[in-house]
């Protein structure tokens, strides 16, 4: 645990130091976009702190090559190769975007082939659920559920870049959640060691999270862009991929796992999902509407969740601090419902239940009961919304 603690930190330090140095050298040579008719924000504002946030990843995998902790994630380094080098394209296209609006179908091009060499070259793909080890068909069937949902996720994360703080700590908590629930699941199967891809990617997202969530927290002197918002929705999606994709035989045994309780056996689903669950209902909300208005999925508006939170009356911070609560409040209650069946707690899973639905409750009172005599707050600040 200790070399992860030190991965989060390291990763954290890095990131913050060159996004300060990307926003001093942005502001230097006006690196950032003129205000357009369609942006809310008043002030020019760099938006590649994703440049940061992936030096700072790429930074935490050179140093894990060479800690003998981690020599276990780099006995096929063709992996680690795929993943860095699909998440310098996803990186470098979104800057592209980020200073010049690219067209959607390049970057939606550039997701798939990012997706593509995750899954092809690094051999992460969804090859079975682990529900008695179902396989998902050919591998061509595995290919290809594997690159749509590298790719969805990527969108999901990028559609509720709308304000400040709120995609970087969304993302630090989901990754906090599943950091914690792939370490417990890997001791908890039997692994001849506790280090693994897996909690690897999770807890360095963490720390790329954590370093450039002070230049992004409202009010914003930095925004990641699509480049930083794409590339932790790839890197959270290959995390998920790699730990059920690597486990899925011994979670379809009942005898191994030590408990026969349905929701041990669904979980390497349920989670994943689950830590995502708000960005993927704003993902699918958004591509449903504006299908239906007869325009691109990719075409901006302003009717994602956190508008309308700022519609309802709540601040730009009030409504991403109720985002945070909501992600940590959902992702808490299934990783209870785990370790509560793991450790035999009494009333097994209907802890994680009982948290969530007291939790849940709380949350719907706070989000529909915005400050009395508030006006309905300004849109939201950053520009990456007016992308997604």
């Amino acid at each position: 645990m200790k070399q992860y603690l030190f991965t989060v930190l390291f990763t954290a330090a890095v990131t913050l130091c060159l996004g300060w140095a990307v926003w001093r050298l942005s502001l230097k040579f006006k690196l950032y976009p003129g205000i357009r008719e369609r942006d809310v924000h008043k002030t020019p504002t760099p938006r590649l702190g994703g440049i940061a946030m992936f030096l700072g990843v790429v930074a935490a995998f050179v140093v894990s090559a060479h800690n003998p902790f981690f020599s276990i994630i780099w006995t096929d380094p063709t992996q680690i190769y795929a993943i860095l080098a699909a998440t310098g394209i996803t990186v470098i296209v979104g800057v592209a975007d980020d200073l010049w609006d690219l067209d959607w179908m390049i970057k939606l091009g550039a997701q798939f082939l990012a997706a593509g060499i995750i899954a092809w070259i690094g051999q992460l793909q969804i090859y079975s659920l682990p529900i008695g080890g179902t396989a998902v068909g050919s591998s061509w069937v595995s290919f290809t559920i594997t690159l749509f949902a590298i790719v969805i996720v990527m969108n999901a994360v990028n559609f509720i870049d709308g304000l400040d703080g709120l995609v970087a700590g969304v993302c630090l908590i989901a990754n906090g959640i599943f950091f914690a629930y792939s370490y417990l699941f890997v001791r908890d199967v039997g692994a001849s060691s506790y280090f693994n891809l897996s909690s690897f990617i999770a807890a360095v997202l963490v720390g790329a999270c954590a370093g450039f969530l002070p230049l992004n927290w409202s009010p914003a002197k930095l925004f990641m862009g699509d480049a930083g918002a794409l590339m932790l929705g790839l890197l959270m999606a290959t995390s998920a991929i790699a730990l059920a994709g690597q486990y899925s035989p011994e979670l379809s045994n009942p005898e191994l796992m030590g408990r026969s309780q349905v929701i041990g056996v669904y979980m390497p689903i349920i989670l994943p999902v689950v830590i995502v669950v708000l960005p993927l209902l704003d993902f699918g909300s958004a591509v449903i509407r504006r299908l239906r208005a007869g325009k691109s999925p990719f075409s901006p508006d302003r009717k994602h969740l956190h508008h309308r939170m700022l519609d309802m009356g709540h601040s730009d911070r009030a409504a991403v601090l109720i985002f945070y609560a909501w992600t940590a409040i959902i992702g808490l209650s299934v990783l209870l419902m785990y370790v509560a069946t793991r450790q035999d707690w009494f009333g097994q899973y209907w802890i994680g239940v009982a948290f969530g639905v007291i939790g849940i409750a709380a949350c719907l009172v706070i989000t529909f009961t915005p400050a009395r005599g508030r006006t309905a707050a300004p849109a939201a600040r950053t520009s990456s919304e007016t992308q997604s």
